[in-house]
């Protein structure tokens, strides 16, 4: 009765005694194997006329003679009594070729190579965010969280307070107030208008560099952060893209003020010269001395030490470019890594201007 039991415990037993090892991967290997070849593209690949040439460029001698005997043989080839001699269906291009037209039509004549740098086309940051702020707009009420606020606004806030009732609670909040300005607690300001939303930003970036000409740079850099934790709210979605260019406009300051500190610490002594003088516009990592390249790490591991992905990956961002005072190769593994980072942002759209911000900074960089 109890012999297939038995058999069946016997053999559970067996597969738990078993040592199983996971397979090796060699995930370098594999992505050069199914990887595909990438080639630069200047025009849109759906763009009408593109199909027709490249049939025209297979077809051969015969085939266009027997499609030209073809035609001549059938009287009808030509023309649909159904239709007219129109294609009712092939007379309406769809929306992916509608809008590859209208993008076509923009670059047709221009040439983009990758050491001509930028066409005629190519819009500026500077006249874009302006279309942005006014077309972006909302009705619906805003909220803020920081902890700088002005004196008047103090009263229309709504504290979050920190309680520690275990020493792993007063750990955590330890922590936690490590990217808050003040120790304490976390101040929320609800139902602003997009008014009142714009003027405290305004006064959020007036901040940052009230604090660095006191130099105060560990709350300037706290405001970057705070700033950019603001990027992870899509409640007013809406909204998001004038949010988006109002935060990393304070971020481009914090970013500009830390490369031009480093800049002015950052003097050497050029051959025959008896005075220290300061970097040229274009220079080398072997020209900047070891004490500006210490700062310059050190406000690297600030960033690192930052818990949150969205704050860490902005903040580290905006002073990209000071990787130029390091290594002269840095640029390209960093923005390699800071793609990657975007990937465990979970909103969509949060990762779209993450990457967006990316390809901004790194084109100004690259410059």
């Amino acid at each position: 009765m109890n012999g297939p039991q038995e058999d069946v415990t016997s053999q559970l037993n067996k597969m738990a005694a078993y040592e199983w090892t996971p397979r090796r991967r060699d995930y370098e290997m594999e992505r050069k194997k199914y990887g595909l070849s990438l080639q630069q593209c200047t025009s849109h690949p759906l763009a009408p006329g593109k199909q027709m040439a490249a049939d025209e460029k297979k077809a051969t001698p015969a085939k266009a003679a027997s499609k030209s005997i073809s035609a001549a043989s059938d009287p009808l080839a030509s023309f649909d009594p159904l239709s007219g001699g129109v294609d009712p269906l092939g007379s309406v291009l769809d929306p992916l070729s509608l809008a590859a037209a209208s993008s076509n039509d923009l670059d047709k004549d221009l040439e983009v190579s990758r050491n001509d740098g930028m066409d005629d086309s190519f819009e500026p940051w500077s006249a874009k965010k302006a279309n942005i702020l006014s077309k972006y707009t909302t009705s619906e009420k805003l909220s803020i969280t920081t902890s700088f606020l002005s004196a008047e606004d103090k009263e229309k806030v709504i504290v979050r307070s920190q309680t520690t009732t275990t020493v792993s609670d007063k750990v955590k909040n330890r922590l936690e107030q490590l990217d808050d300005f003040e120790e304490g607690s976390v101040k929320e300001m609800l139902d602003l208008s997009q008014q009142e939303y714009v003027r405290r930003i305004d006064e959020l970036n007036q901040a940052l560099e009230t604090a660095w000409e006191n130099d105060q740079r560990v709350k300037s850099l706290k405001i970057a952060i705070q700033c950019a934790k603001v990027l992870a709210d899509v409640s007013v979605i809406q909204f998001y893209p004038s949010k988006f260019v109002l935060i990393t406009d304070i971020l481009d300051t914090f970013g500009r003020l830390v490369y031009q500190r480093i800049r002015q610490k950052a003097t050497y002594h050029p051959p025959g010269a008896l005075k220290p003088v300061t970097l040229p516009v274009t220079f080398t990592p072997d020209m900047v001395p070891d004490t500006a390249k210490e700062t310059c790490r050190n406000w690297f591991f600030k960033i690192a030490s930052i818990r949150e992905l969205i704050p860490r990956f902005y903040v580290e961002a905006a002073i990209m470019k000071c990787y130029n005072y390091l290594t002269q190769g840095e640029y390209q593994a960093a923005l390699s890594r800071l793609a990657l980072m975007t990937r465990g942002m979970g909103n969509p759209l949060v990762a779209t201007y993450a990457r967006c911000y990316l390809c901004r900074v790194s084109d100004t960089t690259l410059q």
